[in-house]
């Protein structure tokens, strides 16, 4: 089975904030998922996102190639995705392994609006998303090495040289903490109902805040969708 535990590793120590800065962005939280290549991102996002309710937000991700097999994301030229950039579109953007990322400006609407948004992000992005989100949730998805290089071999995008290099590279956030870990051994039905686990626990936890004097109001998150029942 998979299994959303928490993590107890310590984060770096945050920087005084820049009195200059805009305020965060909330009440709802940024779920963000973490994880290496070839652990099963994708896959559980796309499990959770089949019976999550209104209350999240899985935002769809600007990519500058082609989408393969399974894959789901607006696929890109580059020039269409500096000038997309430029206007505003995009709420967050990186570069990784020669490649674009967006995350659309939805993101931060449905955050004002006190929804969960879920997305697969780089983990050299956290620390932006902290300055970005007043409530960032990390969620780490995990496997043994050994199936993580099947899939990258099984997924057929690079040849073995690259993926060789792609398992033996470091952790751009090696100190970063995880709120919640997922370790992905099991079924994508197991897998997909731990990450939505943590992203209703995530909700949950914005909720409550959101009761304390000043701040914002969101309303309850809602129950889950007929079909289906959360593991305990």
């Amino acid at each position: 089975m998979s299994d959303a535990v928490p993590s107890g590793a310590a984060g770096p120590v945050p920087a005084a904030p820049d009195p200059a800065a805009p305020a965060p962005l909330g009440p709802g939280p940024f779920v963000a998922v973490v994880g290496a290549s070839g652990v099963g991102k994708d896959a559980l996002l796309g499990a959770a996102r089949a019976r999550s309710g209104p209350d999240a937000h899985f935002p769809r991700r600007a990519i500058t190639r082609p989408p393969g097999p399974g894959e789901d994301f607006d696929a890109v030229g580059e020039e269409e995705f500096a000038a997309a950039a430029a206007r505003g579109d995009y709420a967050v953007t990186w570069s990784a392994h020669g490649l674009s990322y967006g995350i659309p400006a939805t993101a931060d609407e449905a955050v004002r609006a006190g929804a969960a948004v879920v997305a697969n992000v780089s983990r050299s992005m956290l620390d932006v998303l902290q300055a970005r989100y007043a409530r960032l949730v990390v969620v780490r998805i995990t496997v043994s090495e050994d199936v993580r290089a099947a899939r990258l071999r099984e997924r057929g995008r690079e040849p073995a040289d690259d993926i060789a290099r792609r398992l033996a590279r470091a952790d751009p956030a090696p100190d970063r903490r995880a709120d919640h870990e997922v370790r992905n051994h099991g079924t994508v039905a197991e897998g997909g109902e731990a990450l939505l686990r943590a992203i209703r626990a995530a909700r949950a936890s914005a909720l409550a805040a959101s009761a304390l004097p000043g701040s914002p109001v969101i309303r309850p998150l809602d129950p889950a969708p007929r079909g289906g029942t959360e593991t305990p």
